[in-house]
């Protein structure tokens, strides 16, 4: 698909709210918002909406842009990125800005003061539920509180001028029908009377998400909004707010991202469910500064940053093609809307893992072999650089993550000193010792170790021995590393070289007694 084609340039935001760890449901949502701004040319920018300041916990908005980083999703502007035009991004920096247009609402009539306490709004809620209507504060239930429709104007002005709390609410029409078209969903549409006078600003000055959103999507003249399906229910009031404040020609286009979803049974995936199935939720280790509780990251489990990324593209989203490996700009050039399922995507932990699996494979030996270095430098282990780099090529193949490159293939490095015992139990035979010896024998001969002579004398071990090589073969590599499985064998003797293979066939047959 071409480039969209409008008037103005591209703008997308990320904008989380800096209330804790960033999920990574979260992170899918920037990655389509910088995936599509990169499709078509455009700027991808981050926001911080802090509005609700008894929520703001301390560190998360410095996590949120770590994990953006990590993940190499990086925006044009905005904060942890470098102020563009639009600055501050940080909406508790913005308060002053939003007074402006709740006033602009106040003025023309599109909004009204309310001055109700708790308790009368409880009151209100247990009334409606008696009589089983819904509970909520609305063009009805309005004429019977406590705001500046019901009051005389100068009982308004002395509420205010008094400090009494106050909220001001959206003055919705009683019954209207909001129209929105979603890019994933299609047209959608909500009477207003299913709808509730939201809360627009606090007496404190600080605005809510409904408010503060608009306004800033306005003046950062963003073009597109791309967003988690939990705002779908909000979009009417938002539409109703760019009518109110004179915006309807520059409105953007919504896309509503489905849910991410528990691996089994249904709803939302949540940090439970990866506690209980023993898998990150977060980018990045969280430790919650309030009750210093650890939250495990993909980072901290070993995974690419690159194989996270692959896999939350594919969750909710597909190229159309079978091709499952993408780099960052095969996404962007692949990416589009129009290919977003509007329904949700099922998390798959083994999926995680293969993705993770065939970026490591993919990921070249000199760098792997730098983190398998300090893992045989730790153990107190000495092996030249091409050893290790070697070892490594050996060892990815069978890996999912690169910490496994010590604990899968450490008999690289370390000769075995025990055997698996359901191999020995299923292989070992009176023949076994006679096979290893011939072995032993004939390798011992050899000027050339190279794998395919290895096999060679392998092959006539068993042949004098009357074994088949079938049956043998596991036994072979259980003897040389100790473990069932691993690289292809004779690779690995190649390896180990001449004297340590024959050293370890002979320590096999010292040590496995039947």
């Amino acid at each position: 698909m071409p480039p969209i084609m409008t008037e103005r340039r591209v703008r997308v935001r990320f904008a989380p709210s800096p209330t804790g760890a960033l999920h990574i449901g979260g992170v899918r949502t920037a990655l389509y918002n910088y995936l599509f701004a990169k499709k078509n040319g455009g700027d991808f920018l981050l926001r911080i909406e802090d509005t609700d300041q008894g929520r703001f916990v301390p560190g998360a908005e410095e996590y949120i842009i770590e994990s953006l980083k990590w993940l190499g999703i990086i925006a044009d502007e905005g904060i942890g990125f470098g102020d563009g035009p639009y600055a501050p991004y940080r909406q508790s920096e913005r308060k002053p800005i939003y007074r402006e247009y709740v006033m602009r609402l106040i003025d023309e009539g599109n909004a009204y003061y309310a001055f109700d306490t708790p308790e009368e709004l409880d009151a209100m809620r247990e009334r409606l539920k008696a009589s089983n209507v819904d509970a909520k504060y609305d063009a009805i239930t309005r004429s019977t509180m406590k705001n500046s429709i019901t009051l005389a104007e100068d009982e308004v002005k002395r509420l205010l001028d008094s400090g009494a709390h106050y909220v001001i609410r959206l003055k919705l029409p009683r019954k209207e029908e909001v129209k929105l078209f979603d890019e994933i969903r299609g047209w959608v549409s909500v009477n207003t009377s299913q709808m509730d006078d939201k809360v627009l600003f606090k007496s404190d000055g600080m605005p809510t998400y409904h408010l503060a959103n608009v306004v800033d999507d306005y003046l950062m003249k963003i073009t597109h909004v791309i967003r988690g399906e939990e705002w779908l229910p909000s979009a009417p009031l938002h539409v109703l707010l760019y009518r109110y404040l004179g915006w309807e020609d520059v409105m953007p286009k919504f896309a509503h991202l489905p849910l991410l979803l528990k691996p089994e049974g249904n709803g939302k995936l949540s940090k439970r469910d990866g506690d209980r199935l023993g898998f990150p939720v977060f980018p990045i280790q969280w430790q919650d500064p309030t009750t210093n509780e650890i939250s495990s990251g993909y980072r901290e489990a070993g995974y690419l940053p690159e194989a996270v990324v692959n896999l939350l593209a594919f969750l909710g989203w597909n190229p159309g093609t079978s091709q499952e490996i993408f780099s960052m700009q095969q996404l962007v050039d692949a990416f589009t809307i129009d290919r977003v399922s509007k329904h949700g995507a099922k998390f798959d932990q083994n999926k995680a893992k293969w993705f993770n699996q065939q970026y490591v494979r993919h990921t070249s030996d000199n760098i792997l072999a730098v983190e398998l270095k300090k893992d045989v430098e730790k153990n107190g282990l000495t092996f030249s650089d091409a050893y290790i780099e070697k070892a490594t090529s050996l060892i990815k193949e069978k890996i999912s993550f690169v910490k496994e490159l010590w604990s899968m293939g450490n008999y690289f490095f370390i000769n075995p000193s025990q055997y698996d015992e359901a191999v020995i139990t299923k292989r070992w035979n009176e023949k076994s010792p006679a096979v290893l010896n011939s072995l032993i024998e004939n390798l011992s001969s050899l000027s050339e170790f190279t794998s395919a002579n290895i096999e060679e004398q392998y092959n006539l071990a068993l042949t004098k021995n009357e074994v088949a090589g079938k049956d043998f073969l596991q036994l072979l590599r259980v003897c040389l590393s100790g473990v069932a499985g691993g690289p292809p064998i004779f690779e690995m003797c190649e390896l180990f070289g001449k004297e340590n293979t024959i050293l370890r066939l002979q320590n096999a047959l010292n040590t496995i007694k039947k």
